[in-house]
């Protein structure tokens, strides 16, 4: 994954705890983020845009006001920081290449929209509305929406104008993503058909921004990790909910005996997507409710250490007719109203 060796990568996790991010001394060259960033600018040319965004590493993923780049976290860069995010706060965001590059789509369309000022348009502002409206500290989004693409979890273009407009942006770009057969019919193809004009209006064009700032770049932050990660770990309430503990412990085991067997968060994932599809069929809910549901029952399940007992097969089914039951339940207490689309 990477060609160059760090001392730090073989100390023990409560030595490297008290590193400084600066002290690093991490680089995006010589590490499997490069190729990430070399295809990202293939799919930019492919597509005529001659603007190429300037990437770094810092703390988290980001791309500034007025800047015509992004960051990138720090602990992609190397797997002794991987495995240290995903101990710390239990998922790797963009560990994965597919992954990776999505986030890469969406960030890059903020740095298009700030080198351009597309903002400014009376028409982008008219799909997507004004980009200076306040980010909410929380939002709710409405999964059966048709007016906006899906592409990154949660349904964050929902949650901001301009995270509206990078998730568009990004579902554009993407090579083979299909969005003009997928989105056939929603209110977002009229979104994404405007980014499409707008990216062959601005071919070949070079941003007015001047320079190539940096925002917090990591040989200049001068926290700890251990700092870091208190804050993250705070800011993003990395505790899953308890309320599937009773069901959860129904179906798998903690008991010592069962410790060679494969985890249950792992079972989970492994089965995630038949799960979703089935439960969906069953209840009529949609997928992308379910999945949020099966994330925190992983999540909790990884917590809990619960392990998997009895015949395979038959533990998927009883977990999807549990799933399928508590999502009936659900539907019948709180009905579908705020779930369906505008």
């Amino acid at each position: 994954m990477t060609t160059r060796r760090f001392p730090w990568a073989r100390w023990s996790t409560e030595r490297l705890m008290q590193l400084k991010l600066r002290e690093l001394d991490l680089t995006i060259e010589g590490t499997w983020l490069a190729r990430c960033v070399e295809e990202l600018y293939e799919e930019l040319e492919a597509k005529g845009i001659a603007h190429r965004p300037h990437i770094w590493l810092s703390d988290e993923w980001f791309s500034p006001g007025g800047v015509g780049g992004f960051a990138i976290p720090f602990y992609l860069a190397h797997p002794r920081l991987i495995e240290l995010e995903r101990t710390r706060l239990l998922e790797v965001e963009g560990g994965t290449h597919g992954e990776c590059m999505q986030i890469m789509r969406h960030e890059c369309g903020h740095a298009i929209q700030h080198a351009f000022q597309l903002h400014r348009r009376r028409e982008w502002q008219r799909l997507f509305g004004r980009s200076s409206t306040r980010y909410p500290e929380a939002y709710r989004p409405n999964p059966a929406s048709k007016k906006y693409v899906q592409h990154l979890r949660r349904w964050y273009a929902q949650s901001h104008p301009d995270e509206d407009f990078a998730e568009t942006f990004a579902v554009w770009l993407a090579p083979r993503s299909g969005w003009k057969r997928r989105y056939v019919g929603w209110p977002a193809l009229k979104k994404l058909e405007y980014v499409d004009a707008l990216m062959t209006e601005l071919r070949g064009a070079r941003s007015t921004l001047r320079g190539r700032r940096i925002v917090d770049p990591l040989h200049k932050l001068s926290r700890t990790l251990f700092e870091h990660y208190t804050y993250r770990r705070a800011l993003y309430s990395v505790e899953y909910p308890r309320t599937y503990d009773e069901d959860l412990r129904s179906l798998f085991s903690s008991e010592k005996r069962h410790r060679t067997r494969q985890s249950a968060a792992q079972f989970l994932r492994h089965h995630r997507s038949e799960i979703r599809r089935v439960v969906s069929k069953w209840t009529g809910e949609y997928q992308f409710s379910l999945d949020q549901v099966l994330h925190d029952m992983i999540g909790r399940a990884r917590e809990m250490r619960l392990r998997v007992q009895g015949n395979d097969r038959q533990l998927l089914t009883d977990f999807m007719v549990l799933l399928t039951a508590r999502t009936m339940e659900f539907l019948q207490r709180q009905g579908r109203r705020e779930w369906i689309a505008v």
